[in-house]
């Protein structure tokens, strides 16, 4: 049994696909079934380490990318494109998968239309509120839909979607206390924050929360995950703003928090402070009360939606980027920290977002399918 998997390009595409292949696995196991051979096709690893734990063997397939402002770059990606197309065709030949697994992206098209031109079954999962055009384009053709989020069945054909939510990895789901503040140097009396700005980081967030740590190491810690392109910038203004504190040991500024120090942190921190992305289903997971500030330019404004999705929950805070300022967020931060009622509120609220069964879900639809297809 052959299962390929394609799309990534950013955390919140990439990590969900490893979740449901380590759910694969799993499920192969129990059911005493031969593990699959597992692929992932992008224009990059992403994450080599983590493909290599998990036995999924890396193809690199570059293609061109359709941007939605005018650029020269999208005449010359035409031809990016085909070529990607007709190396994908081969490609898809010498592995012909079972089963083809996405959630999209520009980066998975020449695979999915591999796999339509093959008859390969296909099963999409949409992670966003809004499914980009690569996914919905996939849609109309896979066998089996899966959606993170309920309003995504609007846009989809419904006799063949499945609100599943969104898959996490194995163990990420729970948070781990015991030892965290030793593990991240901490106080264990200081209430802790926790900054998680997406896959890359964020700058807006990283420059108003830099801006914000001489007003608040007071009264709590911070956990930053930066970004490993900021890292070194943010570390040089927030020393420069700190330097003379005495509670500069409070800032705790890291370029990426690996899986047993992403579950510390968590297991650490009262209140999170995030990007829209697929961070809001680990959030939701976690049973953390955060404030979410979705990215202006998302395409198809899918985080500002996904913020709005979750926040009608009750679990979280949106902050949208136009509004956001050093006193605003400041002031936000005060109000969660000082009121452990509506805290507690929110921490319960996560429990009608999170489907913590999403990734087996999607593993069992795409085994099903598979071993129909092996016959």
């Amino acid at each position: 049994m052959k299962i390929l998997l394609t799309g990534g390009g950013t955390g919140g595409h990439f990590y969900p696909m490893v979740a449901v292949a380590q759910h694969i696995r799993k499920i192969s196991e129990e059911h005493k079934l031969l593990q699959p051979e597992m692929f992932f096709v992008s224009d990059q690893p992403y994450d080599e380490d983590l493909l290599f734990r998990n036995d999924i063997t890396f193809k690199k397939l570059s293609t061109g990318k359709l941007r939605l402002y005018f650029s020269i770059q999208n005449f010359f990606d035409i031809f990016k494109t085909i070529n990607a197309v007709i190396k994908a065709l081969f490609m898809m030949w010498s592995i012909y998968p079972d089963v083809v697994f996405t959630n999209g992206g520009y980066g998975a098209f020449p695979m999915l239309f591999a796999a339509k031109f093959f008859r390969i079954p296909v099963v999409v999962h949409v992670t966003d509120t809004v499914p980009g055009k690569v996914a919905l384009w996939a849609s109309k053709f896979a066998k089996k839909v899966s959606i993170g989020f309920p309003e995504t069945a609007d846009y989809l054909d419904k006799s063949k979607t499945a609100y599943t939510g969104n898959p996490i990895r194995r163990g990420l789901t729970t948070p781990l206390e015991q030892g965290a503040h030793e593990f991240l140097k901490l106080e264990k009396e200081t209430p802790t924050i926790l900054i998680l700005g997406g896959s890359q980081g964020s700058q807006i967030i990283n420059d108003i929360i830099v801006d914000i740590l001489p007003n608040i190491l007071d009264k709590y810690q911070i956990i930053h995950q930066t970004g490993k392109n900021n890292f070194e910038e943010v570390v040089s203004r927030a020393n420069m703003l700190i330097q003379d504190s005495s509670y500069k040991k409070r800032y705790k500024p890291f370029k990426y928090l690996d899986f047993l120090a992403l579950k510390m942190a968590v297991g650490a921190s009262d209140l999170i402070i995030s990007r829209a992305g697929g961070s809001i289903s680990e959030i939701a997971a976690w049973g953390i009360p955060s404030i979410v500030i979705p990215i202006n330019s998302s395409a198809g404004d899918h985080q500002r939606k996904n913020a709005y999705s979750y926040a009608r929950t009750g679990a979280t805070i949106v902050v949208e980027e136009n509004n956001l300022t050093p006193h605003l967020l400041e002031a936000e931060i005060v109000n969660l920290m000082n009121n452990e009622e509506k805290r507690n509120q929110m921490a319960e609220a996560t429990k009608k977002f999170a489907k913590l069964d999403a990734g087996e879900k999607i593993a069992n639809g795409i085994l099903e399918i598979a071993l129909g297809h092996e016959k």
